[in-house]
């Protein structure tokens, strides 16, 4: 009979040990049961921010879940349906694409104008970057030291001063208000039309390089500025509109995970255009994969270990 009792009672404890067992790795994975999806859009710039996110949020134990290449809208739309967690989103695009609202040349106010109308989609804002992917006039950086040009008032009096330079830009932003037309009225002075050669998007940068036109439009954070060794002018009336990156989250993740908040500030303070022009030069132009340019920026910044 002792020995009936003494085997119950084994048992009974081997039971209980396992129940206890059990019960600390349930709420060890429960405790570790982060999970998100990143998205991103279809480009070098997106593959590059999306990739960073990803990599920071895996070190800081989340599970994550990668959904980029897609088209602006197709990403946004996955974000209000919460098919994605988070991604990197610019101002003014969300102003003016999504929202259907006047583009903001001041970056602050276009921060907390598309917070505010983001927020009525349930959709919030964290902290804006430097970084601002806008439209911008370049030229050869030789010819701008040679002519002592660092901004776009510069360019104007150089050309008040009778002097003539070309210009290349495609068709639609040569003749839009908010395009060429604009910058002219905006610094008061003329290219004119002759001096204006209307090519396709993306032929800009190739063309300014090769001597073909003295100055050209193009997007500030393009690989190829730093490539053909190309400089942005100075927008120092602040006429071009305010494209500046920011992270953009579900409310419903943030209610769950009011955590991101604080531990994704770091990667907004930290990314400016010069920065996002050497990440995207490192990719486009020496053909390294965003994993590696990503990884390497992180550690570089102390914001993961090797």
């Amino acid at each position: 009979m002792k020995k009936i009792l003494s085997f119950t009672v084994i048992i009974a404890l081997m039971v209980s040990l396992l129940s206890a067992c059990s019960s600390d790795e349930d709420t060890s994975a429960s405790a570790s049961d982060k999970k998100v999806v990143v998205g991103a859009k279809n480009f070098t710039e997106q593959f590059v921010l999306s990739k960073i996110l990803a990599i920071y949020l895996k070190e800081n134990g989340f599970e994550v879940e990668e959904k980029n290449n897609m088209a602006s809208q197709v990403v946004r739309q996955a974000l209000e349906n919460k098919q994605v967690d988070l991604y990197w989103e610019y101002t003014g695009t969300s102003l003016v694409n999504y929202n259907k609202l006047d583009p903001l040349s001041d970056s602050v106010k276009a921060y907390e104008k598309v917070k505010e109308v983001d927020k009525e989609n349930g959709l919030v804002w964290l902290d804006q970057s430097p970084l601002n992917n806008t439209y911008t006039l370049m030229m050869r950086e030789e010819k701008a030291k040679e002519l002592g040009i660092e901004s776009i008032s510069d360019l104007a009096a150089y050309m008040n001063d009778g002097n003539k330079l070309s210009l290349g830009a495609d068709a639609e932003f040569a003749t839009r208000p908010d395009g060429i037309k604009g910058v002219e009225k905006a610094y008061g002075f003329k290219f004119g039309s002759s001096n204006i050669k209307k090519m396709d998007v993306g032929l800009f940068y190739q063309a300014l390089r090769d001597g073909q036109v003295d100055v050209a439009t193009g997007f500030s954070t393009d690989s190829r500025i730093k490539a053909f060794n190309l400089v942005n002018l100075e927008d120092d009336k602040g006429f071009f509109p305010a494209y500046n990156a920011g992270i953009t989250v579900h409310e419903k993740t943030l209610e769950k995970y009011p955590e991101l908040e604080e531990l994704l500030k770091p990667l907004a303070e930290k990314i400016n255009t010069e920065t996002m022009t050497e990440l995207n030069y490192q990719v486009d132009i020496e053909e390294k994969s965003e994993t590696e340019v990503a990884r390497k920026w992180l550690t570089e910044n102390g914001l993961i270990e090797e």
